[in-house]
């Protein structure tokens, strides 16, 4: 048994406008070309591949064999992959990047991220993205050891040496307990009494939080990297810990979490901004989805009383 031939691209582009069209002759107006053209073209491919795509005898309309069909779905795959290639092409041309990689601040709420990537694949389709969730110091310190091209940062981006930054809106972070956590069960709570009891503490490796602690009362901690994680031993009632209002504020309607109106630490405000290397701007793609946060984070109301973190 002879092995199949390599079709060209041409051919293929013939087979689909012929599928699509549903006749040659209709195939060939469509192409611009002669009816004779496309015939020859499909029996080429036909006898390039060793099979049979068309049953032609007894029909006015082409109809596709069970090989033909089973071709179709490969064709397809093909020819969208040459159009992606020549998009992508385009687009470097036109000055576009191949990629972004994008650090954001863990706190950022997954509702305004997911808005704004959704309609980043919508804007630029042929722009690969590699997307990094970080907590604290650590958006910044990939921006500027060049591991992310540009972030989404918490308050400790300001003033960093070599970055720039643009405000892109704030959360409250509010401390939290369970309603079964001694803390959850008071009605008023003394100023003090919070350090008595174990905090969940956000932390990371990044040097700029390095033997830095950023809210942090109680005598007893445990530290943790992962705030899905601080959120349900929250809910255990393992201890007690601030968290951004957004990502509790259905705890706090269910009852599976109560907010602790601590008198000496009632909470903050956690600003965002967006950041980059002032000696690398960002491309056309990672322009747009800075301006997107930005645009996002206008909208943020502050809640009263709450100073900065």
């Amino acid at each position: 048994m002879s092995e199949p031939g390599t079709p060209t691209f041409d051919q293929l582009r013939l087979f689909l406008a012929i599928v699509d069209a549903g006749s040659f002759g209709a195939a060939a107006r469509k192409l611009n070309r002669a009816v004779s053209v496309v015939s020859y073209g499909i029996a080429n491919l036909e006898a390039q591949l060793g099979l049979t795509l068309f049953e032609r005898e007894g029909t006015r309309r082409p109809a596709l064999t069970e090989a033909g069909r089973a071709v179709l779905v490969e064709a397809r795959a093909v020819a969208a992959g040459i159009d992606g290639l020549r998009a992508k092409a385009r687009g470097l041309l036109q000055g576009l990047e191949a990629e972004v990689v994008l650090a954001v601040d863990v706190m950022l709420p997954a509702e305004r991220l997911g808005r704004v990537l959704r309609g980043f694949a919508r804007e630029y389709p042929t722009v690969a993205l590699r997307l990094h969730v970080e907590a604290l110091g650590a958006v910044a310190a990939m921006v500027l050891d060049g591991a992310a091209a540009i972030g989404v940062s918490g308050p400790l981006a300001a003033g960093v040496e070599g970055l720039e930054c643009e405000a892109s809106g704030a959360l409250a972070m509010v401390p939290v307990a369970a309603p079964d956590h001694p803390l959850g069960r008071m009605t008023v709570i003394q100023p003090g009494a919070a350090r008595g009891y174990t905090q969940l503490v956000l932390s990371d490796r990044s040097r700029f939080t390095e033997g830095r602690d950023f809210a942090v009362v109680s005598h007893q901690t445990w530290r943790l990297a992962d705030l899905g994680a601080k959120h349900a031993l929250l809910r255990e009632g393992i201890g007690w810990g601030n968290m951004p209002l957004p990502m509790v504020a259905d705890d706090l309607l269910a009852g599976t979490l109560v907010r602790l109106a601590l008198p000496d630490h009632p909470g903050g405000i956690y600003r965002f901004g967006t950041i980059w290397r002032r000696d690398s701007p960002p491309g056309p793609a990672a322009s747009w989805l800075l301006a997107q946060f930005v645009a996002e984070g206008r909208g943020d109301a502050e809640e009263a009383g709450l100073g900065d973190i």
